[in-house]
C-alpha cells in the first residue's frame, strides 16, 4: 500500500511539473513581415511587404483545435521599393492608411492538413471584415533567442482577391487588360518568442 501511494505520489509530481502541451507566443515585429506579389498591366509583378506591428500565436501540436492566432498588420508600412508608388497605395485610392492604418487577422478554427495546418479566420482590412484560410507549414522547432525564450518560426499563405475588400482602383489598357491584377498572394513569415 505504501509502494502504491508513493507512485501515486511520485506520478502526480512529475505531471504537475510538466509543461502544457499548447505553447503561447508573441510575434516578433522585426523578425516577421507579409510579402505580397501582384500582376502589373499583365506582363510584370510587382512585389512589396508589409510589417506586422503585433499579435499572438497559441500552437498545440498534439491537438490542432486548440491553437490560435491574431496578428495586426502595419498597412501604412506598405513597402514596394518605390515611394512614390508606395505614396499612392496609402492614399484614399487604396488602402487609406490614414483612415485604416491597420489590419487584423483572426482566426476561428486551426486544422490538420497534410504535413501543415489550415488556419481559417477573419481579415479585417480597408474596414471589410471577410474570412481567409491560410496555408501554413509546420512550424520549426524551437531555438533559444537573444532574451532567453524558446523561438519558434511560422509560414504560412494565402491569396486574396483585392476587390472584395473594396481596394477596386485600377485601369484598363488598349489591350483589354487592366493595370492591376485582383488576385494578390501573401506569404506570412513570422518568427515568435514564448511568452
Amino acid at each position: 500500500m505504501k509502494l502504491r501511494t508513493s507512485i501515486l505520489a511520485l506520478s502526480a509530481i512529475l505531471f504537475a511539473t510538466l509543461p502544457a502541451v499548447a505553447q503561447n507566443y508573441a510575434i516578433d515585429p522585426a523578425h516577421s513581415a507579409i510579402n505580397f506579389s501582384i500582376k502589373h498591366m499583365a506582363i510584370s509583378t510587382v512585389r512589396g511587404r508589409f510589417a506586422i506591428k503585433s499579435g499572438n500565436i497559441t500552437f498545440d501540436a498534439k491537438n490542432a483545435a486548440k491553437s490560435s492566432v491574431t496578428a495586426v498588420i502595419d498597412v501604412a508600412s506598405v513597402d514596394t521599393g518605390v515611394e512614390k508608388r508606395d505614396g499612392h497605395l496609402k492614399s484614399p485610392d487604396f488602402f487609406d492608411a490614414a483612415q485604416f492604418p491597420t489590419a487584423i487577422f483572426t482566426s476561428s478554427t486551426v486544422k490538420r492538413a497534410g504535413d501543415g495546418y489550415e488556419v481559417i479566420g477573419t481579415l479585417t482590412l480597408h474596414g471589410v471584415t471577410k474570412p481567409v484560410t491560410l496555408h501554413m507549414d509546420a512550424p520549426s522547432k524551437e531555438q533559444i533567442g537573444m532574451d532567453g525564450k524558446p523561438h519558434r518560426g511560422f509560414s504560412a499563405t494565402t491569396t486574396l482577391h483585392r476587390q472584395d475588400f473594396g481596394l477596386n482602383w485600377n485601369g484598363p489598357l488598349k489591350s483589354g487588360d487592366n493595370v492591376l491584377g485582383d488576385d494578390v498572394p501573401m506569404t506570412f513569415d513570422i518568427e515568435a518568442g514564448q511568452i
